[in-house]
């Protein structure tokens, strides 16, 4: 957080990017863009980049998205709105947002060996949202991910209510949806976000 002239609170933002870092990460996104071809056939790394070069605040939370391990890529284009979408592509659930509740409610209700964080709070503060289900059934099929890890993923409210958290991997050769605690964490599970810009 920092004091902007006014006397207001600003948190970090896009602004506080420098621009070798922009550049940095423009080219390693343009990079994974042209390796992965198969997710997203009919989009232009061009028209993507302007978009990016348009929306600072988006490009910090790709940034925040790559900084944890994420790997955002393109997996579709919104012709509603002109948005293009982003997911975590790594391979794995992203290295540093591992070992995390699912959210602050479970994180508070823990009585002892708690974790640092928890996932919805650590996607709010990266300008991103949780994949939903069917989003990350949708990143699946461009993809073989999280064949040894598993990703928390957006809880509907009437089981979040009740106590438990959905998170899902890939096992088998198949997608598998479970449901644990929102209390509980573990080492190999962390949250795949998405972002539309």
């Amino acid at each position: 957080m920092k004091q902007s002239r006014k006397g207001k609170t600003e948190t970090k933002t896009a602004k506080d990017m420098k621009a070798k870092q922009r550049e940095d990460l423009l080219s390693a996104l343009k990079a994974r863009f042209e390796s992965n071809m198969n997710r997203h056939k009919s989009l232009d790394w061009a028209n993507v980049q302007a978009k990016l070069e348009s929306d600072p605040e988006k490009l910090w939370s790709l940034n925040e998205m790559e900084r944890t391990g994420g790997e955002p890529d393109v997996v579709g284009h919104d012709n509603k709105t002109g948005e293009y979408i982003f997911y975590d592509c790594s391979a794995e659930s992203p290295a540093s947002r591992r070992s995390v509740c699912y959210d602050r409610e479970g994180l508070e209700s823990r009585k002892e060996h708690k974790p640092e964080n928890n996932a919805m709070d650590m996607a709010t503060a990266m300008g991103i949202e949780l994949l939903t289900e069917e989003q990350y059934r949708e990143l699946q099929k461009l993809g073989n991910f999280d064949t040894k890890t598993s990703s928390w993923v957006k809880t509907p409210a009437e089981i979040r209510k009740l106590g438990g958290a959905l998170f899902c991997d890939r096992r088998y050769d198949h997608v598998f949806v479970y449901h644990n605690g929102a209390e509980s964490y573990y080492a190999a599970r962390a949250f795949r976000g998405s972002l539309r810009v």
